[in-house]
């Protein structure tokens, strides 16, 4: 019951935030210069009264309060409106580009993780020595290049120059027209029709992309290892552990890495907000046609409806990785209270 009653509390605590996040976005888009509805007509070139007609039909015309609120209403209803440029519903839409970021948000996320985590615990076995301090180098220097630009590094030399893998898109254009999605999840749904060909090609598409974004957050993630586990080496168990006989493996593996995987399970969740983040620019890079690509495109075209909408779910996936991390805590450290 405890339990229930702080993730329950974490939940109502999310709604201010949420609020304040539509409020900021909602006006962001309506005090831009510029008119929208000159974008969904084609051009400068058209007269005043089929704008004004435009304007009408949309509710630009009303104050902006007024276009609030009926948003809002619309919102809980779950109708995040139609897309300007597409006439479909934002909704739809969303539901077809969201499987394709979080396929490729996760694969990012178990790159990182593996990476980082792996690099972390040998720098902190070698800490002080010249392997952690080419593992610091790397750690810094993965983070600090540009998404797009080792995107594109990936691209020329295991695309272009090696041939050893596809540079863009889910499937191959012919295995895109015939594949009939289940879940809207590649990898899973040729799982799921035991497609095992098409599952080598999928997996093909995935792999840089996926390296793309996994080594970029790699380093943040194995630099706190490192100095979690090079804390927790110094407490009392350790050196009793140590004094028993235990090799540096064993101590971390049976003892020190559970202790210290608090601030790790925390950078975790902050990389998946990360990831939303860095999928927009990978995806520009490979073609994916996932919520990021969406997400551009709307902008491009400033379609109001479409950039609302996306930022709302992009924030809610973000809020509820952050309550499950928190969560976690409690599964992993009994000292954290929730009561």
């Amino acid at each position: 019951m405890g339990l229930l009653r702080y993730a329950f509390t974490r939940i109502l605590l999310t709604i201010p935030m949420l609020a304040i996040l539509l409020t900021v976005i909602f006006l962001i888009l309506h005090v831009m210069p510029g008119n929208p509805v000159l974008v969904i007509l084609g051009g400068r070139n058209v007269p005043h009264k089929l704008i004004v007609e435009y304007e009408h039909r949309l509710g630009f015309d009303q104050p902006l309060p007024v276009q609030y609120v009926r948003y809002l209403g619309e919102l809980l209803h779950g109708d995040m409106g139609e897309s300007f440029s597409t006439g479909q519903s934002v909704v739809s839409q969303i539901e077809q580009h969201l499987p394709a970021t979080l396929e490729l948000s996760i694969a990012g996320l178990m790159v990182a993780s593996f990476l980082g985590i792996l690099t972390g615990i040998w720098a902190a076995i070698r800490h002080g020595g010249a392997i952690d301090q080419f593992l610091r180098f790397a750690h810094i220097g993965t983070y600090a290049v540009p998404i797009f630009w080792s995107g594109l590094m990936l691209q020329m030399i295991f695309g272009v120059f090696l041939h050893w893998l596809p540079t863009g898109q889910q499937l191959n254009p012919v295995s895109a027209a015939f594949f009939q999605p289940i879940t809207g999840f590649v990898v899973i749904d040729t799982v799921l029709r035991g497609n095992w060909t098409l599952l080598g090609q999928a997996l093909a598409h995935l792999l840089l992309p996926a390296l793309t974004l996994g080594v970029a957050l790699s380093g943040l993630l194995g630099r706190v290892t490192r100095s979690s586990l090079i804390d927790v080496m110094t407490l009392d168990y350790i050196r009793t552990a140590r004094a028993k006989g235990l090799g540096s493996y064993g101590v971390i593996f049976k003892h020190a890495l559970k202790n210290a995987m608090i601030p790790i399970v925390t950078i975790m969740g902050m990389q998946f907000a990360i990831l939303m983040g860095g999928a927009v620019l990978t995806e520009a890079v490979f073609s994916w046609p996932g919520i990021g690509s969406f997400l551009l495109q709307s902008i491009k075209s400033r379609d109001f409806n479409a950039i609302q909408g996306t930022v709302v779910v992009i924030a809610l996936l973000i809020t509820t990785v952050n309550l499950v991390v928190d969560l976690v805590y409690v599964l992993i450290d009994p000292r954290v209270r929730y009561d």
